[in-house]
């Protein structure tokens, strides 16, 4: 199964100003009409009441990237640099870098695509991808298939399957290209994976309700979410701060929005914020846009009282 058509010119491939290679998922043969479903001891415990542990609405949170709003938002892509930031065994926190499509402020309604790694629900600190999603009716985020609402089918890509290689800082790197977009005659929301464009699900539109027909609202960047996010945070990216750069800072590039044409087209810079919720741990730097879409440079390290490199004061979350 395929959505009934593709947004116009997804198969062009962009330049880019430095050399990145093509993370890959692990790619397994499952018989037709089965889905791969991600298995390990700690996971086969792990509930749905297990995961609002980690990133439930009363956890804390940061946050740091791109914010876009008030727009009419169909769907959005992005190359994204995956690193495996460091999150400490004992805690039950996340670090995750994502692309999110949602509505305006007060509306609990959601759809995310990216990776993460959390100890806690992988039982191990490698990256993974992941979808999730809140609908706003069970008043908790939704992960994979934790709960009923998201279907896959793709028989050989399996969420939450760690993503390799990944980036190593000052040496190589590794990207992932994600994108999500409605699709124009079923209405359903569509996951697409990698450079060859592969669908591994959608989201029916019968799941939301201010997010049935559009988003008003995107983000693109990083989030710490858990019991200690805030007073203890994990890594974010590369666990170094923005400035550092190329290899050295995680980035996320060739960001585009889809309209109600399905056509791709570059955000308005207008209706774009970049900032941090913290920007004593994690900042931002290269923002700009250029005919392959938006890019920053995002992230930092865990936090340290006595270090505050680099701290802006732009907070918009």
């Amino acid at each position: 199964m395929e959505p009934s058509s593709f947004p116009v010119g997804m198969d062009v491939k962009s330049a880019s100003l430095h050399h990145v290679s093509q993370a890959q998922l692990p790619l397994v043969s499952c018989p037709r009409g089965t889905i791969p479903i991600l298995r390990n001891h700690i996971r086969d415990r792990i509930s749905s009441k297990g995961i609002d542990e980690v990133v439930g609405k009363d956890k804390q949170q940061e946050e740091v990237g791109i914010k876009y709003q008030h727009d009419d938002i169909y769907g959005t892509r992005a190359i994204i640099n995956v690193y495996e930031p460091k999150v400490k065994n004992h805690t039950k926190d996340l670090s995750a870098t994502s692309i999110k499509i949602y509505n305006g402020s007060g509306r609990e309604e959601a759809i995310v695509v990216g990776y993460s790694v959390s100890p806690s629900l992988s039982g191990d600190s490698f990256a993974r991808f992941h979808v999730s999603w809140d609908d706003g009716l069970l008043k908790k985020p939704c992960y994979d298939h934790t709960c009923p609402g998201f279907v896959q089918v793709n028989h050989n890509v399996g969420l939450g399957g760690r993503i390799q290689p990944v980036s190593v800082y000052n040496g190589p790197q590794y990207v992932i290209t994600v994108l999500m977009f409605k699709d124009p005659r079923t209405k359903n929301w569509w996951v697409v994976y990698g450079e060859e464009n592969t669908p591994v699900g959608y989201w029916p539109s019968s799941l939301f309700t201010y997010i049935k027909d559009k988003g008003e609202s995107a983000f693109w960047g990083g989030q710490v979410s858990g019991p200690t996010a805030s007073t203890d945070s994990p890594q974010i990216g590369s666990g170094h701060f923005a400035s550092e750069g190329y290899g050295k800072s995680a980035f996320i590039k060739n960001i585009q929005i889809i309209d109600k044409n399905n056509k791709f087209f570059n955000p308005d810079d207008n209706k774009a914020l970049t900032g941090s919720s913290n920007s004593s741990k994690f900042t931002v730097d290269g923002y700009g846009i250029d005919k392959s879409g938006m890019h920053i440079y995002y992230g930092g390290p865990e936090y340290k009282k006595h270090d505050r490199r680099n701290g802006g004061k732009l907070s918009i979350y």
